[in-house]
């Protein structure tokens, strides 16, 4: 008997699964006794164990799981067990947890972040504008996009958006906001308003034989006829008609009173086409006049010999510098807005730049330029920009090219594929017209800088041969090969701004210098 109740008191104690009789309470049973508080019953946290414990026994395991004690002689009467403080709030079952977790719903966070966010990105807007417009005057200024141009960057570039999907395009530009441009589409009409004839003009490329008054008059040289149409009343009259000798060149005067003739004779005919009268003739020259351009009172002229003579028409002694411009025929010649440069073209293939001085054969070009690999009889200055020159080549070369004078360098080019004979400016639209002769003899209508197509105008038959510009800048002339001259309503003005302009022509008056001294 003694040994069954040995074997059963050993097999007790090395038992693992049985319950324990004695020691401290589990943790959770003291954390259910302390919620439980003051009468509170322990029942339904023993039943989930299925162990049951009344109040004496937990009282008692409790104090004889008490662990000792550094000090056994501390102030009786403390209670040996130290709650949790805990907030229990009203409405509360009591069982709440043992850490305390703030409540952070007021303090709107998610408002806070998105407020920082946009702060941040109205600023990033605003520098990104600020940039924007800053490089769009740089490109305006050096005629250079630098849109393709990474300097110091040390990311890649996001990838361009597939066309024709809106969606993609948002997400790399809906953070930015556009610069505000003009709406730079506009309608034009790819057929001339307007077609005349001019039979027996020469098809010759380094002659000048058209050009457009301030007066809205039309001068045009047939052989050796010289004719006037008035754009606005549409008269045509007949100013001269030279014998033995051809016109090869015809400009006006600044104010339209004055006309220029120059001559295969080696002349220039001064006329005063309010009299219809030749006022005098300017000998001086070797071989014939092919180009003519004035400045102020001072007429430069272009002969095949390679010279330029300049006219100052209000004396007798009117030849007062020569320049040994070119080493064949004078075909392009221009002066600057501002009267401070004279461009000279020429079939040796060179384009000169000349300084605004006078003299006798000691006058050296400021800057030679030698790009063109052909005649260069297309020459333009740029409205808006006194400084940038445009310059085209002939049938071996077909290029346009662009010039800064101040530097003497060479800003950028275009290959036409056709020759260049003639070049206008519009500054309205900031845009460049050429005209051109094999294969299609069309005009065509160029962006500057970019260079790129705006439209092209054809219609005649043979080479475009010269081009001028009517005085409000609204309509191109071209004469042709064909014995036609067509008009091209090609920069209409908007609205607005030909209010603006014929306000301002009404208020301008008509210089009258040259009236009253030339003799």
């Amino acid at each position: 008997m003694a040994s069954h109740v040995l074997e059963r008191d050993i097999n007790a104690a090395v038992r693992m699964d049985g319950p324990i009789s004695k020691g401290p309470l589990p943790r959770w049973q003291k954390k259910a006794l302390e919620s439980s508080g003051h009468g509170g019953s322990f029942l339904s946290t023993s039943a989930l164990t299925g162990v049951s414990f009344n109040t004496s026994a937990a009282s008692t395991n409790i104090s004889s799981s008490k662990t000792p004690s550094r000090t056994p002689r501390k102030t009786p009467g403390k209670s040996s067990l130290k709650k949790t403080p805990k907030t229990s709030p009203s409405g509360s079952n009591g069982n709440c947890g043992d850490r305390f977790i703030p409540n952070r719903h007021n303090m709107q966070f998610d408002v806070a972040n998105y407020l920082l966010t946009q702060e941040n990105n109205q600023q990033e807007n605003s520098a990104s504008i600020a940039d924007a417009e800053y490089k769009a005057i740089v490109d305006e200024q050096l005629n250079t996009d630098f849109s393709n141009f990474r300097i110091m960057a040390y990311s890649n570039k996001a990838p361009p958006a597939p066309e024709g999907h809106a969606g993609n395009r948002i997400l790399y530009s809906s953070s930015k906001a556009p610069l505000s441009s003009k709406k730079n589409t506009r309608f034009i009409p790819k057929a001339p308003e307007r077609i005349l004839d001019a039979p027996d003009i020469q098809d010759d490329f380094y002659l000048n034989l058209v050009d457009w008054s301030a007066t809205n008059t039309v001068a045009v040289a047939l052989s050796s006829q010289l004719y006037l149409w008035n754009a606005t009343s549409g008269n045509v009259s007949q100013l001269a008609e030279l014998e033995d000798s051809t016109v090869c060149a015809v400009s006006w005067s600044e104010d339209g009173t004055y006309l220029a003739l120059g001559t295969s004779e080696n002349e220039v005919h001064l006329w005063d086409v309010t009299r219809n009268k030749r006022l005098r003739v300017l000998t001086g020259h070797a071989a014939r006049v092919g180009s003519l351009c004035w400045n102020g009172p001072l007429l430069s002229s272009g002969a095949r010999s390679g010279y330029v003579h300049h006219h100052d028409v209000r004396v007798s002694q009117h030849h007062v510098g020569t320049l040994k411009a070119h080493q064949q025929e004078v075909c392009g010649l221009k002066w600057s807005p501002d009267g401070r440069f004279l461009a000279t073209g020429g079939n040796d293939n060179i384009l000169n730049l000349w300084p605004s001085s006078l003299s006798h054969g000691s006058v050296q070009p400021l800057h030679v330029f030698n790009n063109h690999q052909s005649a260069v009889k297309a020459l333009a200055w740029c409205p808006w920009k006194p400084s940038v020159l445009a310059s085209g080549g002939g049938t071996a070369d077909r290029c346009i090219r662009f010039w800064n004078c101040n530097l003497g360098a060479h800003l950028s080019s275009v290959d036409t594929n056709s020759q260049v004979s003639s070049l206008l400016w519009s500054e309205e639209y900031h845009e460049i017209i050429s005209g051109h002769g094999f294969a299609q003899n069309q005009l065509i209508i160029w962006k500057y800088p970019s260079m790129t197509k705006v439209a092209e105008l054809t219609g005649h038959t043979g080479r475009v041969l010269n081009t001028c510009l009517s005085p409000d800048g609204t309509t191109v002339l071209s004469a042709g090969a064909d014995e036609t001259l067509r008009l091209w309503n090609c920069f209409a003005l908007d609205p607005s701004r030909k209010k603006q302009k014929k306000i301002a022509q009404g208020t301008g008056s008509t210089s009258g210098v040259l009236r009253q001294s030339i003799r």
